[in-house]
């Protein structure tokens, strides 16, 4: 199953300066707008995470443009966003082994997550 993200907001990198309560509404919406992607995803009726174990995530990232940017970073942009698709395949995220890429730059940016 593929989910297509938009770009985490620039506010949930761990580097930004945000106060945490201006966080909480992107944190909120990130969470949110994962979970629905989630659902809308191809394959998740179809879709049945085992019992126990690892499960398997592959997460790419497209930027929005050339800029360097650190994966740890968006790693923890992304954290929310992790927290609803797990909420929408009813797991702990804790059982999820990620692995990490970065692709092309392109407009207006995504993120890519592979279950399974």
């Amino acid at each position: 199953m593929k989910i297509i993200l938009p770009w985490p907001d620039k506010r949930l990198s761990p580097n930004s300066r945000t106060h945490w309560k201006a966080k909480m509404g992107p944190k909120q919406k990130a969470r949110i707008d994962a979970s629905w992607a989630t659902i809308a995803a191809e394959g998740f009726h179809d879709y049945e995470a085992p019992a126990d174990g690892p499960i398997p995530v592959r997460v790419t990232f497209y930027p929005p443009d050339a800029r360097r940017r650190d994966d740890d970073n968006a790693i923890g942009a992304l954290k929310a966003a992790r927290d609803g698709i797990a909420d929408a395949l009813d797991v702990d995220d804790s059982r999820f082994k990620s692995e990490y890429h970065f692709g092309a730059p392109e407009k207006p940016g995504r993120v890519e997550v592979e279950i399974g």
